[in-house]
């Protein structure tokens, strides 16, 4: 049986360590069947590597002069049931938003019907922008969450799922759970996912921030994770108003990243979004809990939350990614060999792409004018796990 499942010819950007990029012109990577890269080595070593891996050169697929290939992106932060309001209400603070704008819409995702179109298009459109892997709130509804992650599997998004767990709401009364119903949905929620054994989408403990949860919700969704050794999300410190709400409903704990940390929330395979205002001796706790931060400047800035001392959180040594460090780093990321193929084919020269190029350029340009410039327009092609995902079928 044939072992190679893709070969590609050309150039392959990516990085092993932070901070330093690697691009390596005239390349020669391969996948297996199950779309774990099999090498990446110098093309002059073609003829001994298809000798050894029983390919010939029809198999090669080589990339154009102005073409290269990047690791998939990895947004660790992501509202789905967001993107049909997205752009809008950025003239409230954060609360007011909750209030006005996000609880109001989340609240219809009670219809499944609802889900399906509008999780339909969110996954399409995050996957045409280059997002190989997701890590989604949903909202609290439990049906509408499973079809989010079968809407992810479907398209072969790597995926976590998030269902939302909030048993307090003051502002919006319609949009909240009691502790029990929270718990017991939250546990259908993983239970389900579990025995539909998808390949790349897991379930990810998720109450959405101390503000909207007791104390025995945290605790309790807290047990449940350590139980099931699953992923956890919420949000942390995003404003001054948040925090100062916290520290009224949580007169006990000393500070926020205590409220989590003291309900078994804080572990390495948690992920906590903005952190604007976490304090150094927070980010002690986060370093000593190996919990990572989602860096959300877009939002911060919109929604005038504040902003992240980004060079103060690496001084720390906590893990900082982009909403756009999920303790998968073994499975993804760059191009090393075993790891699985999630990358995005860029074409500089793509039809309608937002720039021209003039003459020849560095691979190191290429690079640049795309991450300054590019768009979806330029990502030709989006492959997950070695599967080509994008672009869609035209019947899709």
């Amino acid at each position: 049986m044939d072992t190679v499942q893709h070969v590609f010819k050309g150039t392959f950007v990516h990085s092993t360590k932070r901070g330093d990029m690697e691009v390596l012109e005239n390349h020669i990577l391969a996948t297996d069947m199950k779309g774990k890269i099999l090498f990446l080595e110098d093309a002059q070593s073609q003829a001994r590597l298809a000798q050894k891996w029983g390919f010939d050169d029809s198999k090669i697929e080589e990339l154009g002069k102005n073409e290269f290939f990047m690791p998939g992106m990895v947004d660790t932060h992501i509202h789905a049931p967001q993107y049909s309001f997205i752009g809008t209400g950025m003239e409230r603070p954060l609360l007011e938003w909750l209030q006005y704008t996000t609880f109001p819409t989340e609240n219809i995702y009670s219809d499944v019907e609802v889900a399906k179109t509008l999780y339909n298009s969110v996954v399409r459109r995050t996957l045409k922008n280059g997002t190989t892997t997701a890590c989604y709130f949903g909202t609290i509804h439990t049906d509408a969450s499973i079809v989010l992650a079968d809407i992810a599997s479907q398209y072969g998004q790597r995926a976590f799922i998030g269902k939302v767990c909030m048993d307090t709401n003051d502002v919006y009364p319609k949009y909240v759970e009691s502790t029990e119903e929270s718990i017991k949905e939250t546990t259908r929620f993983i239970e389900a996912l579990k025995k539909k054994k998808y390949d790349r989408v897991k379930p990810i403990v998720t109450p959405r921030f101390a503000v909207s949860c007791s104390e025995k919700l945290l605790s309790d969704l807290g047990q449940l994770a350590e139980e099931n050794q699953l992923h956890i999300q919420s949000h942390i410190s995003e404003s001054l108003a948040e925090i100062d709400e916290v520290l009224r409903l949580f007169p006990d704990y000393k500070n926020y990243t205590e409220v989590y940390g003291r309900n078994k929330l804080l572990t390495h395979k948690t992920v906590m979004a903005h952190g604007c205002y976490l304090s150094n001796e927070e980010l002690l706790v986060f370093k000593e809990k190996g919990a990572a931060l989602s860096h959300c400047p877009n939002s911060n800035i919109s929604l005038c939350s504040g902003h992240l001392d980004v060079r103060n959180v690496l001084k720390h040594k906590v893990k900082l990614g982009l909403g756009t460090a999920l303790s998968i780093d073994h499975i993804v990321g760059n191009f090393q060999v075993n790891k699985e193929f999630d990358a995005l084919r860029i074409n500089l020269e793509a039809l309608n792409s937002p720039f021209e190029v003039f003459s020849d350029i560095s691979k190191e340009e290429m690079v640049q004018r795309f991450l300054f410039l590019g768009d979806d327009r330029n990502i030709t092609a989006v492959y997950v796990a070695g599967r080509r995902v994008m672009p869609l079928p035209s019947n899709a």
